[in-house]
């Protein structure tokens, strides 16, 4: 599957635990974009998500159509590697 650009973008933005509002303002795209974008990248697995800068949720814990807002999040190993194969 191949990677959008909205994607590249906020992968680019995620090397270090990074909050929901400040992906947005890196990345330059509405929430909404980077919302469904997160929700896409978690899903492939590319993507975790942090309850703050230290503590990751586990994937069960997550409630992310609720809580996407105030989560900070931070690429994986696989979206790094899809990242800069790109």
């Amino acid at each position: 599957m191949e990677m959008t650009d909205a994607e590249f973008d906020v992968l680019d933005a995620l090397y270090f635990v990074t909050p929901f509002l400040e992906v947005v303002r890196e990345t330059g795209l509405s929430e909404v974009e980077v919302r469904d974008t997160l929700g896409g990248l978690l899903n492939r697995g590319w993507v975790r998500c942090y309850q703050g800068p230290g503590k990751e949720l586990m994937p069960d814990e997550v409630d992310f159509p609720q809580d996407f807002v105030r989560y900070h999040y931070l690429a994986t190993k696989a979206g790094l590697l899809a990242h800069n194969g790109r």
